[in-house]
C-alpha cells in the first residue's frame, strides 16, 4: 500500500490512481480483519498495559468500518480532492500558467505589488477552492459515518482522541490565550510596516490586514516579508538564502546538512537507500506530483523517504530539517510492533525536526556552516533575528489553531455547507486579524485551497508541535550546557541533547505522550510559558 501511495504521489496518472484505490481496499480489508478479531476482547481488565493499548488501537477500524460501497466512494473522493489540489495551475490571459510550487509560492514571497499578489491569491482560490467544494459535504458525511462506526461522536472527535486528553479543547484554548498577547503585538507592528509600504488606501491601521500581503499564500507564516518589517535594516544579514545560492547549494546538500545535524547529536544517519529513493526536487520530466512536502515510513525497518519540491532557500532548509525529523522518528521506533510505530502524539512528530531547525537558524550556527559572514552583530542583529523568528513562529500560532477549530465545527454540524466560507473568514478574522482582499461568496471555498483540507490531514498537530518544540528546545539546551539567552542556543554536537530526544522517540506510541514529554523535559505537561 505504501509503495502504491508513493507511486501515485510521485507520478499522478489514471493508472497510479487506479492501483492506489485497489491497494486502499486491500489495506482496509486487512484492517477490518484484524480489527474485528481485536473487537472480541474486552480489554477493561487486561493486566498488561502494553497489550491493552495495542488491542484498543487495533479495535479502531478507521475508514475500514465503512460498508464496501461507501468505503470505495470515500477513497475516491479523497483521491479526487488531493489530485485536484496537486495538479492545479492558474493562467494569465497571455497563456502562461503557474503552479503552486514553485511559481505562486515564489510570487507570494517576493512580489511587493498589491495587484500581482491579489491576482495570485484570488486565482488560486478560484481554481482550487471552488473545485474542491462539490466533494466536501460528502467527504464530511462519510468521515463522520466512519467515526461513528468506531464509537466516536463525529470525525473531529476521533481526530481529537489521538491526544488521549479528555480536556484537550480547554487545554489548547488556554495555551492559545497565553500566546495571544504576543501575536497581537506582532500583528500591530506588521500592520504598521505594511501601511508604510502599501499606504492608507490598502491598509487600515485600525482594521484587519488583507490576507494576501504577508508573503505566504495562506498568511500562515510571515518571514518572507521580513524586508518590509526589519527593525534594523543596516545590521548584518541573518538570512542564509543568498549565500546558499551563491555557494551552489543543491536540494540534496540541504538534506545532507540536516542529516549531519542529527548524526552530530549521536542520532541515526538516514540509510543509503534514502538518497536513491527519495524525491528531493520537483521532477523536470513532465510528471505531475504531489508537491506538498512529506516524510514516508514503509514499515519494513529500512525504507524511509522524503518527497519535497525543494527550492534552494532558507525557508526550505528549515522544512528539510522538519521532514528529516519525521524520518529520524521513524528510524528510532522501527523495531516496535507496527501498532506503536507512531509519534507519542501527532504534535511530537511535527516538533522533532523543528527543534533542530531552531538551532540551525541561529546566526551562530549559520556562521559555522559558512552561510553568514559574521557570527554575531550585537544587539541590532539579535533583535532582527528575534523578529525573523516571530514572523515564522508567532505568526503561525493563530493559523495552526483555527484550521481545526473550523473543521471540528464542520464535523459536529455547527458549521453547515451554506456557511463553510463565511465561518472560515469569521475565524480568520477572530484569530489572525485578517480579511479577504476581495469579496467572498458561498461559491468560494477558501479552506479547500489549503493542502491539509482536501488531503484530510488534521492540523491541530502543528499548533501542539509549535508549543512543545520550545519546551523541547529549552530542555535540550539545558542538557547541552548552554549558557545565555535561549535564542542563542545551538545544540549541534550535543550527545546529551541527542540522548533525550532518542529516549523519547524510541517509545513511539507505546506509552501515553506525557511519559515521552517527561523523558525530554523532566515534566509531563504542555506549556507555553
Amino acid at each position: 500500500y505504501a509503495e502504491a501511495n508513493w507511486n501515485y504521489n510521485t507520478n499522478i496518472t489514471t493508472e497510479t490512481s487506479k492501483i492506489l484505490l485497489q491497494k486502499n481496499i486491500q489495506m482496509a480489508n486487512h484492517t477490518f480483519k484484524f480489527g474485528t478479531w481485536a473487537r472480541q476482547f474486552d480489554v477493561t481488565n487486561f493486566q498488561n498495559a502494553s497489550i491493552k493499548r495495542m488491542i484498543k488501537k487495533i479495535q479502531d477500524l478507521e475508514r475500514a468500518a465503512l460498508p464496501a460501497k461507501e468505503l470505495e466512494e470515500y477513497n475516491k473522493i479523497l483521491l479526487d480532492m488531493e489530485t485536484t489540489y496537486s495538479v492545479a495551475s492558474v493562467c494569465h490571459t497571455n497563456g502562461t500558467c503557474l503552479q503552486l510550487e514553485p511559481d505562486l509560492t515564489n510570487l507570494m514571497a517576493t512580489s511587493r505589488k498589491y495587484e500581482d499578489l491579489l491576482w495570485a491569491w484570488k486565482s488560486w482560490r478560484e481554481k482550487v477552492g471552488r473545485a474542491i467544494l462539490p466533494f466536501f459535504p460528502k467527504y464530511v458525511e462519510l468521515a463522520n459515518k466512519a467515526a461513528r462506526l468506531n464509537g466516536y461522536e463525529d470525525a473531529g472527535d476521533s481526530w481529537r482522541a489521538m491526544y488521549e486528553m479528555p480536556s484537550l479543547e480547554q487545554d489548547l484554548e488556554q495555551l492559545y490565550q497565553e500566546l495571544q498577547p504576543l501575536y497581537l503585538n506582532l500583528h500591530a507592528y506588521v500592520r504598521r510596516a505594511l501601511h508604510r509600504h502599501y499606504g492608507p488606501q490598502h491598509i487600515n491601521l485600525e482594521g484587519p490586514i488583507p490576507a494576501h500581503l504577508l508573503g505566504n499564500m495562506w498568511g500562515q507564516t510571515w518571514s518572507n516579508i521580513y524586508d518590509l518589517v526589519v527593525p534594523f535594516p543596516s545590521a548584518p544579514k541573518i538570512d542564509a538564502t543568498e549565500a546558499m545560492i551563491k555557494q551552489g547549494w543543491t536540494p540534496k546538500r540541504m538534506f545532507e546538512e540536516a542529516n549531519n545535524f542529527f548524526t552530530s547529536l549521536g542520532l541515526l544517519p538516514v540509510p543509503f537507500e534514502f538518497w536513491n529513493k527519495s524525491m528531493l526536487e520537483k521532477p523536470t520530466d513532465g510528471r505531475e506530483v504531489v508537491c506538498h512536502a512529506s516524510a514516508w515510513d514503509f514499515y519494513n525497518g529500512k525504507d524511509f523517504r522524503i518527497k519535497q519540491c525543494t527550492t534552494v532557500n532558507m525557508e526550505d532548509l528549515v522544512v528539510a530539517h522538519h521532514e528529516m525529523g519525521h524520518i529520524q522518528y521513524f528510524m528510532q521506533y522501527k523495531d516496535l510492533p507496527v501498532t506503536f510505530r507512531e509519534g507519542a502524539n501527532p504534535g511530537f512528530h511535527e516538533a522533532i525536526g523543528d527543534v533542530l531547525a531552531l538551532s540551525v537558524s541561529t546566526p551562530k550556527h549559520l556562521h559555522s556552516i559558512n552561510l553568514l559572514s559574521s557570527e554575531s552583530g550585537g544587539y541590532e542583529q539579535d533583535i532582527n533575528f528575534l523578529m525573523k523568528m516571530a514572523l515564522d513562529k508567532i505568526a503561525f500560532v493563530p493559523f495552526s489553531y483555527l484550521v481545526d477549530q473550523w473543521r471540528w465545527r464542520v464535523f459536529d454540524g455547527s458549521i453547515t455547507k451554506e456557511n463553510y466560507n463565511q465561518e472560515w473568514w469569521n475565524l480568520r478574522l477572530k484569530y489572525q486579524g485578517l480579511c479577504p482582499p476581495v469579496a467572498r461568496s458561498q461559491g468560494d471555498f477558501d479552506p479547500g485551497a489549503k493542502f491539509h483540507v482536501p488531503s484530510s490531514v488534521p492540523y491541530i498537530r502543528y499548533f501542539v508541535g509549535f508549543v512543545i518544540q520550545f519546551q523541547f528546545h529549552e530542555a535540550l539546551c539545558q542538557a547541552a550546557g548552554h549558557k545565555g539567552p535561549l535564542h542563542t542556543c545551538d545544540i549541534y554536537q550535543s550527545k546529551e541533547a541527542g540522548k533525550r530526544l532518542e529516549d523519547a522517540m524510541k517509545l513511539g506510541f507505546s506509552k501515553p505522550w506525557p511519559e515521552a514529554m517527561k523523558l525530554i523535559t523532566g515534566q509531563s505537561n504542555m506549556s507555553a510559558s
